[in-house]
């Protein structure tokens, strides 16, 4: 921010508080008041809440540095007063938030942002994020859906060698060629944890009840929702690769079945895709995969995502289509945060960062998020404090190359 105004800030409100004090009030009481008035007025106008990472003691820091965070941005085809109607209307008008927006997602220097619920793509975010020394790549939701998942990157750092995108409506296409998916869609118990609220996407046209019969799985798992690939290879050092793959998964805590498909192919296209590049480039890639998953931890999701690790405990029945290894990262440093989604209706962790565990890439510090009871979420989000609902998730890694 330019010093100029911050000084000329300051001078105005020195200046204001001193013709309060000059005004003949009857008394204390109204003095106060008018205080409080110019108080609130102050904090209205206050700036996004800007966090930093923590490093973890005794990790090993020698290797390239790499940052990444995850961030659910809330599409502003989705900000609609009905649907927060305990934010403050000025923070939901876009002229504010997206300038907000630019701040938080510059004070994190990260060299890769992965952004879900991307909905001005072209006319806003490439263009204002490139131009901070970024590049991206982004696949918009199908269907009549405005918002999609984008990646952005540090080009003077990293170099796309490859890319594939997902769209998980090609479930219904597999339903043809392999029965057996059906049968692994076993019913899943709800977590009394997850969310119990209408979904942002409630107001928008094409809803569940106008396409069909839900029980038909043709019908069920066409929910529009998408993810993408990516490969990047480190201008440090030309012989190590890093696969970043960026998702939104379905939010209807009744449709868990549909959210374990997803995250199944997801992990499938993922394995096959690392199998690519490591043919390709004869490496073996590092992989990071992040988003809003739209799962609490502990539940279905959750435990397949990380089955693959063989230092965690059998979550899930032995067999042969168990999916790469992957650990969550906040998980693995500290213990999974809180929530990472806050408003009134619920309010728990839905987005993750998750690493392939293995000597050539170690996390080294996270990204802090606030406290329940800290007083920028007071009330939900979004607030003048936070311009989404979700909060950001971040990590610093340290790649050990030969």
């Amino acid at each position: 921010m330019d010093n100029r105004f911050i000084t000329t800030t300051r001078k105005n409100i020195k200046q204001s508080k001193q013709m309060l004090l000059n005004l003949r009030l009857p008394s204390l009481p109204c003095r106060a008041v008018v205080y409080s008035c110019l108080h609130s007025k102050m904090s209205a106008t206050t700036g996004p809440v800007i966090r930093k990472f923590i490093p973890v003691e005794h990790s090993q820091t020698h290797g390239s540095k790499l940052r990444l965070v995850s961030y659910n941005i809330l599409a502003q085809a989705y900000v609609k007063s009905s649907l927060f109607p305990h934010s403050p209307a000025p923070c939901l008008k876009w002229k504010a938030r997206c300038q907000e927006l630019l701040t938080v997602l510059r004070s994190f220097e990260a060299d890769i942002l992965c952004l879900q619920e991307v909905d001005e793509y072209d006319t806003f975010y490439k263009g204002n994020v490139e131009s901070h020394g970024y590049s991206s790549v982004y696949i918009q939701r199908s269907g009549t859906k405005r918002d999609g998942c984008g990646i952005f990157y540090r080009n003077n750092k990293l170099e796309l060698v490859m890319q594939e995108k997902i769209d998980y409506n090609d479930l219904v296409n597999s339903i043809q060629e392999e029965e057996a998916l059906c049968a692994g869609m076993d019913k899943i118990t709800v977590s009394d944890t997850e969310r119990d609220t209408a979904s942002k996407e409630d107001l928008q046209p094409k809803d569940t009840k106008d396409r069909g019969d839900p029980n038909d799985p043709r019908v069920r798992l066409k929910r529009d929702c998408v993810g993408i690939m990516t490969a990047f290879r480190l201008k440090e050092s030309s012989e190590h690769f890093v696969i970043v793959a960026n998702t939104h998964i379905y939010w209807d805590p009744k449709w868990a079945d549909v959210k374990l498909a997803q995250v199944k192919y997801l992990l499938s296209r993922l394995a096959k895709f690392k199998t690519l590049v490591s043919d390709k480039f004869d490496s073996e890639p590092s992989v990071l995969l992040s988003g809003d998953f739209n799962s609490v931890p502990g539940d279905k999701v959750y435990e397949y995502l990380i089955s693959g690790n063989p230092s965690m405990e059998p979550q899930l029945e032995q067999r042969e289509d168990l999916p790469i290894p992957l650990d969550s990262v906040y998980a693995y440093l500290r213990g999974e945060p809180q929530f990472t989604n806050c408003t009134p209706g619920f309010t728990g962790t839905l987005d993750y960062i998750l690493f392939s565990p293995s000597g050539s890439i170690n996390p080294i510090s996270y990204l802090d998020l606030p406290e329940a009871d800290s007083s920028d979420v007071k009330g939900g989000l979004p607030n003048y404090y936070h311009p989404s609902d979700h909060l950001p998730i971040g990590a610093d890694f340290v790649i050990r190359t030969k």
